[in-house]
């Protein structure tokens, strides 16, 4: 199979070929515009002019509204890329503004952890020492609450293992119920095997003397000498 040919890049000289070019080509343009807008959720706007001067555009919402975010946000580089000295003034205020917010929670920090306590009043200490068993009485709560937490699902787990010994002795009296039977039902198999045995026997016993009988009369019928 032979490989297609790479189309060069160039401007197409007929201009019925061109045409049809221009709108396979525009088709497929907007195509990948919607599915990038829907598969990324993005706000596209496309617009194009044929070599006619015919407009043809797709936006994905308002074309109106994506063309003035297009503009406020290049007048947004545009400054900064040249940044004013009010701007500069502001971003100074707020960097000071912020490293004092940061200095002061340190230091609230700090003293809630038993430091830098040196200046301050009693009102101070007072107001600290308030702070201090509100949060530790919090945390007494808390703890409280997971251990109750802890302790129903310690109680849980004891009714279900309880549960599950109860089902596996219910179980081991039905198996030791099972081999007792099955002992019972060979004992007497083996009962009944040993009287029938014992019958067989008792037979044999009792044709022993008849036999003696036989004999001591076929001795008397020859005329031999008979001993009682």
């Amino acid at each position: 199979m032979m490989a297609r040919e790479k189309i060069k890049i160039k401007k197409i000289d007929n201009a019925t070929a061109r045409q049809v070019t221009f709108s396979k080509r525009r088709r497929g343009l907007f195509k990948k515009a919607e599915e990038l807008s829907v598969l990324c959720d993005a706000d596209v706007a496309l617009i194009i002019f044929s070599s006619t001067g015919k407009l043809f555009h797709y936006s994905s919402s308002s074309m109106k509204e994506i063309l003035e975010r297009h503009s406020l946000h290049s007048k947004n580089i545009e400054k900064l890329d040249q940044p004013s000295l009010e701007l500069q003034l502001v971003e100074d205020v707020n960097y000071a503004k912020l490293s004092k917010e940061v200095a002061e929670r340190t230091l609230q920090l700090r003293r809630l952890r038993g430091e830098e306590l040196h200046h301050l009043s009693i009102e101070e200490l007072h107001h600290l020492e308030k702070s201090l068993e509100a949060g530790l009485g919090r945390v007494v709560a808390k703890k409280s609450e997971v251990i109750m937490k802890e302790i129903n699902h310690l109680q849980e787990k004891e009714i279900q293992l309880m549960a599950e010994n109860d089902r596996l002795r219910q179980e081991m009296l039905k198996v030791a119920n099972a081999r007792k039977q099955i002992h019972t039902e060979m004992a007497n198999v083996i009962g009944e095997d040993g009287q029938s045995s014992e019958s067989v026997t008792n037979i044999s016993n009792s044709a022993g003397p008849s036999q003696d009988y036989d004999n001591s009369y076929t001795s008397l019928k020859l005329g031999l000498p008979f001993t009682g």
